[in-house]
């Protein structure tokens, strides 16, 4: 009895060394796919904050944390199980679904780069609804639509990271990628739409630096949002661009790819200082070029459909 009480807990602890292996090594995973998903990372904290403007300064972190959870459902319950069937039945589907999301997050960019230049805007039905309350849920219901678009790309992208490892290993990676991705997009969420009102507290304070401070940021939000504005369609532009060439190269057209890396060999060769710093600002903005054009087309694609759907009918050819 006692031996196989020993025996036990050997097993056990074998058990438990082999699963804080699997963790560790789930860990380490986790950290590199969630760095090849930074991009849009920033595109996804870029994105949120509008989706609490124009609504009381009391129901802003409530709308976040309401989205936040959302995002959470959205990466454990629906993508992770989705991800996890995908991998094990049809991994061959994972490149052309992450190059539908590239062109998906290329489309919004180009919008959003038709919007600045004066473009036509998107619909912006949730100004015409009077009640707050249906307000707040027409956001937090856009934003978690938004929101699954985006985790399904970082879920993909960690995923096709991690195609070569155990069933168990993908699901551990992708969970805690979904996990600390969320907890730090809607953490640096509340913290920038909160910003204001922080500063608005220290604005009112004895000391002349916190004051002095409280006033800069008050002053200093309008611009940090503007450019949280650009910086999320500049990643769009580049995410969504760098994951259509890649996806490309993987199907055997190459020749994006490796125009972008050539010149940016080039220019990096170049340069006395900095060359792998301009090396990668070359990749980024030929990805991002890549990005316009395929998003611009796609924009236009869709605004034309949209204007045929608007167009009234002929006399005598409708009912």
């Amino acid at each position: 009895m006692p031996s196989g009480l020993a025996a036990l807990l050997d097993d056990v602890a074998a058990i438990a060394k082999l699963a804080a292996t699997s963790l560790d090594d789930a860990s380490a995973a986790a950290g590199k796919a969630g760095t090849k998903a930074a991009g849009v990372v920033v595109d996804d904290a870029a994105v949120t904050p509008r989706y609490v403007t124009g609504l009381s300064p009391a129901r802003e972190l409530p709308i976040i944390w309401k989205i936040a959870k959302g995002s959470i459902r959205n990466k454990l319950l629906i993508l992770l199980p989705a991800a996890l069937i995908l991998s094990a039945f049809a991994p061959w589907a994972i490149t052309p679904i992450l190059m539908l999301g590239g062109a998906y997050l290329a489309f919004e960019g180009a919008e959003k780069l038709i919007e600045a230049f004066g473009g036509s805007h998107h619909a912006k039905a949730d100004e015409d609804v009077g009640d707050p309350a249906t307000l707040e849920e027409t956001k937090v219901a856009g934003a978690i639509r938004t929101d699954l678009i985006l985790s399904a790309e970082i879920m993909a992208i960690a995923l096709a990271d991690v195609a070569d490892q155990p069933i168990v290993t993908q699901g551990l990676v992708l969970a805690i990628v979904g996990l600390a991705i969320t907890a730090g997009v809607y953490g640096v969420v509340g913290l920038i739409v909160k910003m204001d009102d922080i500063g608005l507290h220290l604005a009112r304070v004895k000391s002349a630096v916190l004051k002095g401070l409280g006033r800069g940021l008050v002053k200093g939000m309008p611009i940090v949002m503007s450019a949280i504005a650009t910086i999320g369609m500049a990643a769009m532009l580049w995410v969504g661009g760098g994951i259509l060439v890649h996806g490309a190269h993987t199907f055997g057209f190459d020749w994006p790819e490796d125009t972008i890396h050539h010149a940016a060999v080039a220019v990096a060769s170049l340069l006395p200082v900095g060359g792998p710093v301009a090396e990668w600002l070359i990749t980024a903005l030929g990805a991002a070029i890549v990005g316009i054009l395929v998003g611009g087309v796609l924009a236009l694609i869709v605004h034309q459909i949209g204007r045929l759907r608007r167009k009234p009918a002929a006399p005598g050819t409708g009912h």
